[in-house]
Protein backbone atom coordinates (compact mmCIF):
# COMPACT_ATOMS: atom_id res chain seq x y z
CA UNK A 1 0.00 0.00 0.00
CA UNK A 2 1.78 3.14 -1.21
CA UNK A 3 -0.90 5.84 -1.47
CA UNK A 4 -2.05 7.89 1.52
CA UNK A 5 -5.77 8.12 2.23
CA UNK A 6 -6.41 10.04 5.44
CA UNK A 7 -9.61 9.50 7.40
CA UNK A 8 -10.50 12.54 9.51
CA UNK A 9 -12.89 12.31 12.44
CA UNK A 10 -14.03 15.73 13.63
CA UNK A 11 -16.43 18.61 13.16
CA UNK A 12 -18.04 19.50 9.86
CA UNK A 13 -16.19 22.85 9.84
CA UNK A 14 -13.02 20.99 8.86
CA UNK A 15 -14.24 20.50 5.31
CA UNK A 16 -16.05 23.71 4.44
CA UNK A 17 -16.71 24.34 0.74
CA UNK A 18 -13.50 25.20 -1.07
CA UNK A 19 -11.24 23.15 1.18
CA UNK A 20 -11.67 19.96 -0.83
CA UNK A 21 -11.54 19.11 -4.51
CA UNK A 22 -13.48 16.30 -6.22
CA UNK A 23 -15.96 16.33 -3.32
CA UNK A 24 -18.40 13.45 -2.91
CA UNK A 25 -20.89 12.74 -0.12
CA UNK A 26 -21.20 8.99 0.26
CA UNK A 27 -23.73 7.13 2.42
CA UNK A 28 -21.94 4.09 3.82
CA UNK A 29 -23.60 1.33 5.80
CA UNK A 30 -21.98 -0.62 8.61
CA UNK A 31 -22.69 -4.02 10.10
CA UNK A 32 -22.21 -2.31 13.48
CA UNK A 33 -25.17 0.05 13.16
CA UNK A 34 -25.59 3.64 12.04
CA UNK A 35 -22.45 5.78 11.73
CA UNK A 36 -22.55 9.44 12.75
CA UNK A 37 -23.41 10.43 9.21
CA UNK A 38 -22.44 10.07 5.56
CA UNK A 39 -18.77 10.46 4.74
CA UNK A 40 -17.38 13.36 2.73
CA UNK A 41 -14.59 12.30 0.39
CA UNK A 42 -12.31 14.53 -1.64
CA UNK A 43 -8.74 15.66 -2.23
CA UNK A 44 -6.48 18.26 -0.68
CA UNK A 45 -3.67 18.68 -3.16
CA UNK A 46 -2.76 15.17 -4.27
CA UNK A 47 -3.91 13.42 -1.09
CA UNK A 48 -7.31 11.80 -0.66
CA UNK A 49 -9.18 12.65 2.55
CA UNK A 50 -12.39 11.15 3.89
CA UNK A 51 -14.24 12.99 6.66
CA UNK A 52 -16.89 11.86 9.11
CA UNK A 53 -18.47 14.24 11.66
CA UNK A 54 -18.06 12.45 14.99
CA UNK A 55 -21.13 14.01 16.59
CA UNK A 56 -23.34 13.98 13.50
CA UNK A 57 -25.01 16.88 11.71
CA UNK A 58 -25.50 19.83 14.05
CA UNK A 59 -23.64 18.03 16.87
CA UNK A 60 -26.71 15.92 17.67
CA UNK A 61 -24.82 13.00 19.30
CA UNK A 62 -23.38 13.16 22.80
CA UNK A 63 -19.99 11.46 23.38
CA UNK A 64 -21.63 8.40 24.94
CA UNK A 65 -24.03 7.97 22.01
CA UNK A 66 -21.53 8.13 19.17
CA UNK A 67 -21.35 4.78 17.37
CA UNK A 68 -17.55 4.58 17.39
CA UNK A 69 -17.51 1.09 15.89
CA UNK A 70 -19.64 2.10 12.92
CA UNK A 71 -17.54 5.22 12.30
CA UNK A 72 -14.25 3.30 12.20
CA UNK A 73 -15.85 0.51 10.18
CA UNK A 74 -17.10 2.86 7.45
CA UNK A 75 -13.73 4.61 7.23
CA UNK A 76 -12.11 1.22 6.73
CA UNK A 77 -14.68 0.43 4.04
CA UNK A 78 -13.80 3.68 2.30
CA UNK A 79 -10.19 2.53 2.05
CA UNK A 80 -8.51 4.97 4.42
CA UNK A 81 -4.94 4.08 5.39
CA UNK A 82 -4.57 6.28 8.48
CA UNK A 83 -6.85 8.22 10.84
CA UNK A 84 -6.53 11.72 12.24
CA UNK A 85 -8.92 12.59 15.03
CA UNK A 86 -9.46 16.31 15.68
CA UNK A 87 -10.99 17.07 19.07
CA UNK A 88 -11.64 19.81 21.59
CA UNK A 89 -9.84 19.11 24.86
CA UNK A 90 -9.49 20.64 28.30
CA UNK A 91 -6.08 21.35 29.78
CA UNK A 92 -4.82 19.90 33.05
CA UNK A 93 -1.49 21.76 32.83
CA UNK A 94 -0.67 25.46 33.14
CA UNK A 95 1.63 25.41 30.12
CA UNK A 96 -1.06 24.00 27.79
CA UNK A 97 -3.18 27.09 27.35
CA UNK A 98 -6.51 27.59 25.57
CA UNK A 99 -5.95 28.13 21.87
CA UNK A 100 -2.91 25.85 21.74
CA UNK A 101 -2.80 22.37 20.19
CA UNK A 102 -1.65 19.05 21.65
CA UNK A 103 -0.68 15.98 19.63
CA UNK A 104 -1.63 13.30 22.14
CA UNK A 105 0.73 10.35 22.64
CA UNK A 106 -0.91 8.44 25.52
CA UNK A 107 -4.44 7.70 26.69
CA UNK A 108 -6.17 6.83 29.97
CA UNK A 109 -9.62 5.32 29.47
CA UNK A 110 -12.23 6.26 32.07
CA UNK A 111 -15.23 5.67 29.81
CA UNK A 112 -17.83 2.99 30.52
CA UNK A 113 -20.83 1.53 28.76
CA UNK A 114 -19.42 1.98 25.26
CA UNK A 115 -18.72 -0.80 22.80
CA UNK A 116 -14.94 -1.19 23.04
CA UNK A 117 -14.13 -3.91 20.51
CA UNK A 118 -15.07 -5.27 17.12
CA UNK A 119 -14.10 -8.76 18.26
CA UNK A 120 -16.84 -10.37 20.31
CA UNK A 121 -17.85 -13.96 20.93
CA UNK A 122 -17.15 -16.20 17.96
CA UNK A 123 -13.90 -14.49 16.99
CA UNK A 124 -11.50 -13.19 19.64
CA UNK A 125 -8.50 -10.90 19.10
CA UNK A 126 -6.17 -9.15 21.54
CA UNK A 127 -4.36 -6.25 19.86
CA UNK A 128 -1.39 -4.56 21.58
CA UNK A 129 -2.18 -1.04 22.80
CA UNK A 130 0.83 0.02 24.87
CA UNK A 131 1.36 2.91 22.45
CA UNK A 132 -2.17 3.71 21.29
CA UNK A 133 -1.30 6.37 18.73
CA UNK A 134 0.89 6.14 15.66
CA UNK A 135 4.23 7.95 16.16
CA UNK A 136 4.71 8.51 12.43
CA UNK A 137 1.31 10.13 11.92
CA UNK A 138 1.66 12.11 15.14
CA UNK A 139 4.99 13.57 14.05
CA UNK A 140 3.59 14.54 10.66
CA UNK A 141 0.49 16.10 12.23
CA UNK A 142 2.58 18.12 14.70
CA UNK A 143 4.74 19.41 11.84
CA UNK A 144 1.67 20.33 9.81
CA UNK A 145 0.00 22.17 12.70
CA UNK A 146 3.16 24.20 13.33
CA UNK A 147 3.33 25.13 9.65
CA UNK A 148 -0.30 26.26 10.01
CA UNK A 149 0.79 28.71 12.70
CA UNK A 150 -0.35 26.83 15.78
CA UNK A 151 1.56 26.52 19.03
CA UNK A 152 1.87 22.75 19.29
CA UNK A 153 2.76 20.46 22.18
CA UNK A 154 4.15 17.29 20.59
CA UNK A 155 3.12 14.96 23.44
CA UNK A 156 0.56 14.69 26.18
CA UNK A 157 -1.50 12.12 28.06
CA UNK A 158 -5.25 12.36 27.41
CA UNK A 159 -7.73 11.09 30.00
CA UNK A 160 -11.02 10.09 28.37
CA UNK A 161 -14.08 10.52 30.61
CA UNK A 162 -17.59 9.31 29.93
CA UNK A 163 -19.37 12.67 30.03
CA UNK A 164 -21.46 14.35 28.88
CA UNK A 165 -20.91 16.26 32.12
CA UNK A 166 -17.53 17.85 32.72
CA UNK A 167 -15.43 16.52 35.60
CA UNK A 168 -15.71 17.56 39.22
CA UNK A 169 -12.95 19.64 40.73
CA UNK A 170 -11.79 16.65 42.80
CA UNK A 171 -11.63 14.48 39.67
CA UNK A 172 -9.69 17.17 37.82
CA UNK A 173 -7.09 17.27 40.62
CA UNK A 174 -6.95 13.45 40.62
CA UNK A 175 -6.30 13.29 36.89
CA UNK A 176 -3.43 15.76 37.33
CA UNK A 177 -1.96 13.52 40.03
CA UNK A 178 -2.15 10.60 37.57
CA UNK A 179 0.06 12.53 35.18
CA UNK A 180 -2.63 13.37 32.63
CA UNK A 181 -2.11 16.55 30.60
CA UNK A 182 -5.46 16.97 28.84
CA UNK A 183 -9.02 15.72 29.18
CA UNK A 184 -11.73 14.83 26.69
CA UNK A 185 -14.67 12.51 26.03
CA UNK A 186 -14.14 10.90 22.62
CA UNK A 187 -10.64 9.43 22.12
CA UNK A 188 -11.73 6.16 23.69
CA UNK A 189 -12.84 3.73 22.42
CA UNK A 190 -12.01 5.43 19.12
CA UNK A 191 -8.28 4.72 19.36
CA UNK A 192 -8.87 1.12 20.51
CA UNK A 193 -11.10 0.42 17.53
CA UNK A 194 -8.73 2.05 15.06
CA UNK A 195 -5.98 -0.30 16.25
CA UNK A 196 -8.26 -3.34 15.82
CA UNK A 197 -9.03 -2.13 12.29
CA UNK A 198 -5.28 -1.89 11.54
CA UNK A 199 -5.51 1.86 11.04
CA UNK A 200 -2.70 4.06 12.44
CA UNK A 201 -4.35 6.76 14.59
CA UNK A 202 -3.22 10.25 15.59
CA UNK A 203 -5.06 12.81 17.69
CA UNK A 204 -4.78 16.57 17.30
CA UNK A 205 -6.42 18.22 20.29
CA UNK A 206 -7.39 21.88 20.48
CA UNK A 207 -7.18 23.20 24.05
CA UNK A 208 -10.39 25.12 24.79
CA UNK A 209 -10.24 25.57 28.58
CA UNK A 210 -8.36 24.74 31.79
CA UNK A 211 -10.92 22.18 33.01
CA UNK A 212 -11.72 22.99 36.66
CA UNK A 213 -8.54 22.20 38.62
CA UNK A 214 -7.73 25.88 39.14
CA UNK A 215 -9.44 26.50 42.46
CA UNK A 216 -9.65 30.25 41.89
CA UNK A 217 -11.39 29.82 38.53
CA UNK A 218 -15.05 29.24 37.67
CA UNK A 219 -16.49 26.06 36.18
CA UNK A 220 -15.97 25.10 32.55
CA UNK A 221 -18.33 27.13 30.36
CA UNK A 222 -19.59 25.82 27.01
CA UNK A 223 -19.81 29.31 25.51
CA UNK A 224 -16.11 29.87 26.25
CA UNK A 225 -15.25 26.51 24.64
CA UNK A 226 -17.21 27.36 21.50
CA UNK A 227 -15.55 30.77 21.27
CA UNK A 228 -12.07 29.21 21.30
CA UNK A 229 -13.12 26.62 18.73
CA UNK A 230 -14.43 29.29 16.38
CA UNK A 231 -11.22 31.29 16.75
CA UNK A 232 -9.06 28.28 15.94
CA UNK A 233 -11.22 26.62 13.27
CA UNK A 234 -9.17 28.06 10.40
CA UNK A 235 -5.93 26.89 12.05
CA UNK A 236 -7.36 23.37 12.22
CA UNK A 237 -8.36 23.50 8.55
CA UNK A 238 -4.97 24.90 7.57
CA UNK A 239 -3.33 22.05 9.51
CA UNK A 240 -5.06 19.60 7.17
CA UNK A 241 -3.87 21.51 4.13
CA UNK A 242 -0.34 21.47 5.51
CA UNK A 243 -0.62 17.76 6.32
CA UNK A 244 -1.27 17.08 2.65
CA UNK A 245 1.97 18.94 1.91
CA UNK A 246 4.21 17.26 4.51
CA UNK A 247 3.14 13.66 3.87
CA UNK A 248 5.87 11.71 2.07
CA UNK A 249 5.13 11.09 -1.60
CA UNK A 250 4.74 7.38 -0.92
CA UNK A 251 3.35 5.75 2.19
CA UNK A 252 5.67 3.14 3.66
CA UNK A 253 4.05 0.21 5.50
CA UNK A 254 3.38 0.61 9.22
CA UNK A 255 3.53 -2.24 11.77
CA UNK A 256 -0.07 -1.31 12.62
CA UNK A 257 -1.14 -2.28 9.08
CA UNK A 258 -0.70 -5.96 9.98
CA UNK A 259 -1.32 -6.00 13.73
CA UNK A 260 -4.02 -8.68 13.42
CA UNK A 261 -1.45 -11.19 12.12
CA UNK A 262 -0.45 -11.89 15.72
CA UNK A 263 -3.63 -10.86 17.55
CA UNK A 264 -6.42 -13.26 16.57
CA UNK A 265 -6.52 -16.09 19.08
CA UNK A 266 -9.57 -18.07 17.94
CA UNK A 267 -8.60 -21.03 15.75
CA UNK A 268 -9.81 -20.48 12.19
CA UNK A 269 -11.90 -23.66 12.19
CA UNK A 270 -13.85 -22.20 15.14
CA UNK A 271 -14.59 -18.80 13.62
CA UNK A 272 -18.27 -17.91 13.85
CA UNK A 273 -19.61 -17.17 10.36
CA UNK A 274 -21.70 -14.25 11.63
CA UNK A 275 -18.65 -12.65 13.24
CA UNK A 276 -16.68 -13.11 10.02
CA UNK A 277 -19.46 -11.43 8.04
CA UNK A 278 -19.52 -8.42 10.42
CA UNK A 279 -15.76 -8.09 10.26
CA UNK A 280 -15.45 -8.22 6.49
CA UNK A 281 -13.94 -4.72 6.36
CA UNK A 282 -12.12 -4.54 9.69
CA UNK A 283 -10.40 -7.92 9.29
CA UNK A 284 -10.92 -8.67 5.63
CA UNK A 285 -7.18 -8.67 4.97
CA UNK A 286 -6.54 -11.42 7.50
CA UNK A 287 -9.52 -13.48 6.31
CA UNK A 288 -8.22 -13.33 2.77
CA UNK A 289 -4.71 -14.24 3.91
CA UNK A 290 -5.79 -17.21 6.03
CA UNK A 291 -8.70 -18.27 3.87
Amino acid sequence: MSEWHIGVIGGSGLYEPGALEEVQEIPVESAFGEPSGPVIMGKIGKVRFTFIPRHGAGHALSPGHVNYRANIDVLKRCGVTDILAVSAIGSLREDMAPGEFVVVDQLIDRTHGRERSFFESGLVAHVPLADPVCPRMSELVAKAARKAGAKVHAAGTYVAIEGPQFSTRAESHLFRQWGAHVIGMTAMPEARLAREAELPYALLGMVTDYDCWRDDQADVDVSDILAVMRTNAETARESLRQLAEVLPAKRKPSPIDTVLDSSIITASDHWDSRAVARLDAVAGRIFHKLG
